[in-house]
């Protein structure tokens, strides 16, 4: 059944397909990704699908290099985004009394980029999972544990809310900067050296917040957007404290495009286990199909030393040590560790190259030591001169 609407009567459906799989008669369900919502027939799946590809194609027709953005039918909108060559994210929606329907097809869609930016800087591009694993199970796994972790963040009370148009101009897919004074930024520059050279030569880059707001950032725009979401949704004050992400809209509860019942956020008993797999593994089983949760809530916790840590990411094999978070850079295609540090209204997150620390945890727990050492004897000097 569909998602079904508290106010309004809509449903969405979300669905991530491969047009390069399924092809064949019998083998229509290897095409499936995803869907949400996970307990619709397969039948059902398949016919949305089938209706998508369907679109796709015909418009392929009158344009063939620019792919579908939004087709309006006279109950639903059809929201599409190819973020993969043949990989398509489809979120199918109920017509409301919308007086912006098409701008509430731009929000909808930075929705589904958001979603595909996000799973790749911490799991990789989808089409480089599924040429680690043909069969689909590995990708299929890791999609669905991160995309459910995605919607419930949606939730208010017992409401499900998708930003509205204004939101995504205000918020989502952008960056809050801070403004600051000259003198400010000159510090903020200093401290930017400090934390890169704690690395000796190795280059890393950093991200810097206050509160909810970014003040500055060696990173390219779209790993600052990517890096400077999740802090919001995960690694901020605000975040921590309430277990939640920190969008203003989700906190007021303001009436958006969709509003849907927690229930419906759920998994389903009725999904079969083979399709989609569970989130977690028991041991002797194969370590690839291991799943990362990094929009799990209430998983990040600000340690004695001031550091933010988390069991997410599990711990380094033959120890009790939590392992360090690792992220993607979308410009270099970089594996970073990712180290996020935070005094009251501050969070520091300094990303380090895997390939640069050889010994491990070991390594980089000495360049927290001596980011900190680093900070310390620079604001013993900024305020004794």
């Amino acid at each position: 059944m569909g998602l079904s609407s508290n106010s309004s009567n809509e449903s969405i459906q979300l669905c991530i397909f491969d047009l390069r799989r399924g092809q064949h008669e019998g083998q229509e369900l290897d095409k499936i990704l995803f869907f949400f919502p996970s307990g619709l027939p397969f039948s059902k799946q398949l016919a949305v699908i089938g209706l998508s590809e369907g679109l796709i194609t015909f418009t392929r027709i009158f344009s063939p290099q620019a792919a579908c953005d939004s087709i309006e039918a006279e109950r639903h909108s059809h929201v599409f985004h190819e973020p993969e060559p043949d990989i398509w994210m489809v979120l199918v929606v109920e017509k409301s009394n919308d007086s912006e329907p098409i701008w509430r097809d731009d929000a909808l869609r930075k929705v589904l980029k958001e979603i595909h930016s996000l799973f790749v800087m911490f799991h990789g591009p989808v089409r480089a999972m599924l040429e680690k694993e043909p069969g689909g199970g590995l990708v299929r796994r890791h999609l669905y544990s991160f995309i459910m972790d995605y919607l419930r963040d949606f939730l208010v009370g017992k409401k499900f809310l998708l930003p509205s148009f204004r939101d995504c101009l205000k918020e989502r897919g952008t960056v809050q900067m801070l403004t600051i004074t000259r003198e400010a930024a000159i510090e903020v520059q200093s401290l930017v050296r400090v934390l890169e050279s704690s690395a000796a030569n190795t280059p890393c880059y950093s991200l810097i917040l206050f509160q909810d707001l970014l003040v500055s950032t060696t990173l390219s725009p779209d790993d600052t957007i990517n890096l400077f979401t999740y802090a919001v949704l995960r690694l901020t004050p605000r975040a921590l404290s309430s277990g939640t992400s920190s969008w203003s809209y989700l906190r007021k509860g303001n009436i958006a495009s969709n509003v849907v019942t927690e229930t419906n956020v759920a998994p389903p008993s009725s999904m079969p286990e083979s399709f989609y797999g569970s989130s977690d593994i028991s041991p002797g089983e194969d370590n690839n199909y291991h799943v990362v949760r990094p929009l799990q809530s209430d998983k990040w916790s600000k340690g004695k030393d001031g550091y933010l840590v988390t069991d997410l990411w599990g711990a380094e094999v033959g120890t009790w040590v939590f392992a360090t978070p690792t992220v993607l850079l979308q410009q270099t295609g970089e594996r970073m560790y990712l180290c996020a540090y935070q005094h009251r209204s501050l969070t520091l997150m300094l990303l380090i190259p895997i390939s640069s620390i050889p010994n491990g945890e070991q390594g980089v727990s000495a360049v927290k030591q001596q980011v900190l050492e680093n900070v310390s004897f620079y604001y013993t000097e900024y305020f004794s001169s």
